[in-house]
């Protein structure tokens, strides 16, 4: 999408409505989202077992929101600040195996503020498309530095992509994406610019500096909770380290600084009363804190907003207080909270909000679920909880109020039937071709698996791979769609042990067919990590190898590509972490 020339933004900027004419030139913006931070884990909400002064400050000099609510997991929340819309409009409907895809069409933040002039920069966690089109540099940021999928697997000199390129990044990964960011502001100070800047802490592993870790230890938390407040704390001083850069080059009080958390804490900890954690519809699992500042804009802080608001309503505001605006595209779901910003609340309307849990297996059935409003919020088409008096939702009262039930849960049935129209369960197929990612690759937590091969952790969550391969008879198998037809070569990236070799392996997509025989043994061991506590869910990292299997001839359009064996010599056949197909010209 083209951008506009700076001159053309500020003269449609100045016209527009907002607070933009109030400030020395447009605003910068800076977008703060962490990862599995709960709305309890910061010292300024009551919570002793930690210390997050600089977060504190931010919310001191912000205006911040008390009910502020994003969704029960990672990739829908980041979906509906992508978008201004309710994460199931935008097929985003899992976190894994390609469901936490953002489909095609859909307008993002990237795309608005690339149009309005704007540098665009993402730096950290995307966790909405893992291959191309999907990416951050085509969606709307002109760089990226950082990881696509929805968790990383080591967090010191971590490996990571920087615009395409594989790289790795020196140091702890928190510490090393404040760097990057306060790199990329540095560039080109003279043009206004939005940094996203996504941390992946607290989420696990459970890996953070000795130093950090041996403070929380001290205070007598079990292994697990001081990490996770060691992350914090962490975080907490690269926070404090962007905000003096900017401060220090006269940037801060023209940057809009936003911060908040993608859901609720990963883990049974302290919650300010509230019910639920990561995963639940409950508040626990739903609310987040957000703090605006952007003293330049005559945003006033220190004062705190009561109204109901949540992540679908941070596109809308960013676009007002900016003066951009958005192209053509589906309408949104949320709607600016300037005037809330500027503490006009009579005649702000009021209004029901919207959540749905993540479904990994089928996300059109209707719960979990909830809707609520400034006073009354039903759970699962059925529990009814006053949140003005009882916000921990203790108390279910559905019996008492049967004549608020009613109209909530018919506001609920004719959201989520309008959430669906056009949804499509599953994840898109892997587009193949593209000359801006070749190869392909198709990753293994995106197969279909039939007979014996299972994940290595389970659950198939990001960098996962297969394993349990041993017969014929076992398959796996990615659905694709050949954007430009011609001969590819493939290869599989994989794992064999020395009694497994001689193995021939057989990739089919359409009518093309290719094998190849293992001969290079794996080295099967894991490689190190510095996990202070081990997390089930996650698979280890492996020294993978590249075996060529053959060249395919693809045709274009959509093709099922599978991966079998024909000959299994030993005891079985290699793990698989993925297939890569990469053109080589027309056939």
């Amino acid at each position: 999408m083209p951008a506009i020339s700076r001159r053309h933004f500020l003269a449609g900027a100045s016209a527009a409505p907002g607070l933009l004419g109030q400030a020395r030139r447009p605003p910068n913006l800076l977008v703060i989202l962490t990862d599995d931070q709960g709305f309890g884990d910061f010292d300024y909400q009551g919570n002793k077992d930690l210390e997050t002064p600089n977060l504190a400050r931010l919310a001191r000099e912000s205006v911040t929101f008390s009910r502020f609510s994003v969704s029960p997991v990672c990739a829908p929340t980041r979906a509906a600040l992508m978008t201004g819309r309710y994460p199931l409009r935008t097929n985003v409907h899992g976190v894994t195996g390609g469901r936490e895809t953002l489909r095609k069409g859909e307008v993002t933040m990237g795309e608005v503020f690339q149009r309005a002039g704007y540098r665009t920069g993402l730096i950290g966690k995307w966790h909405l498309g893992e291959c191309y089109p999907y990416v951050p540099h085509a969606r709307g940021f002109d760089d990226f530095v950082g990881f696509r999928v929805g968790h990383w697997s080591n967090y010191f000199d971590a490996p990571a992509e920087r615009n395409g390129r594989q790289v790795r990044l020196p140091g702890y990964i928190t510490e090393a994406f404040t760097s990057e960011a306060i790199d990329w502001i540095g560039r080109t100070p003279r043009d206004p610019w939005f940094c996203y800047l996504a941390y992946n802490v607290p989420h696990t592993p459970y890996q953070v500096p000795e130093g950090d870790y041996r403070k929380q230890a001290a205070r007598g938390h079990d292994p697990e909770l001081a990490t996770v407040y060691a992350m914090i704390e962490n975080m907490d001083r690269q926070v404090g380290r962007i905000l003096g850069h900017l401060e220090a080059t006269g940037e801060l009080d023209n940057t809009i600084v936003a911060f908040f958390c993608d859901n609720g804490p990963n883990g049974e900890r302290y919650r300010c009363g509230l019910r639920g954690r990561k995963g639940s519809i409950y508040e626990g699992g739903t609310r987040s804190v957000l703090s605006l500042r952007w003293p330049g804009g005559r945003l006033r802080g220190g004062r705190k907003v009561e109204q109901i608001a949540a992540h679908i309503d941070l596109l809308p505001t960013f676009m007002e207080l900016c003066g951009a605006r958005r192209p053509e595209g589906p309408a949104l779901d949320g709607r600016s909270l300037v005037p809330l910003l500027r503490g006009e609340t009579a005649a702000w309307p009021d209004r029901r909000l919207y959540c749905h849990a993540d479904h990994q297996r089928d996300a059109r059935n209707p719960f979990p679920g909830a809707v609520w409003d400034q006073r009354w919020k039903l759970v699962n088409g059925r529990e009814l909880y006053d949140l003005r008096a009882d916000p921990g939702e203790s108390a279910e009262v559905s019996a008492r109020h049967p004549e608020v039930v009613k109209p909530l849960r018919r506001a609920y049935d004719d959201w989520f039937a309008s959430t669906l129209e056009g949804f499509r369960f599953g994840a898109p197929p892997i587009e193949v071709g593209h000359a801006e990612e070749n190869p392909a690759t198709l990753p293994a937590t995106q197969a279909a698996l039939e007979g014996g091969p299972h994940y290595r952790a389970k659950m198939g969550y990001a960098n996962d791979f297969i394993v349990n391969w041993k017969s014929p008879e076992d398959r796996m198998t990615w659905r694709t769609d050949v954007r430009y037809p011609g001969r590819y070569l493939a290869s599989l990236e994989s794992l064999c042990p020395k009694e497994n070799l001689g193995c021939t392996v057989k990739l089919q997509a359409g009518g093309s067919a290719a094998e190849g025989v293992l001969r290079e043994a794996g080295e099967l061991a894991e490689i190190p990590l510095r996990n202070i506590v081990e997390s089930a869910v996650h698979a280890p990292e492996m020294n993978w190898t590249d075996a060529a299997i053959g060249e395919l001839e693809l045709r274009a359009g959509p093709v099922d590509v599978a991966l079998s064996a024909v000959k299994v010599p030993g005891r079985g056949v290699a793990d698989v972490k993925s297939v890569r197909l990469r053109r080589l010209g027309p056939i």
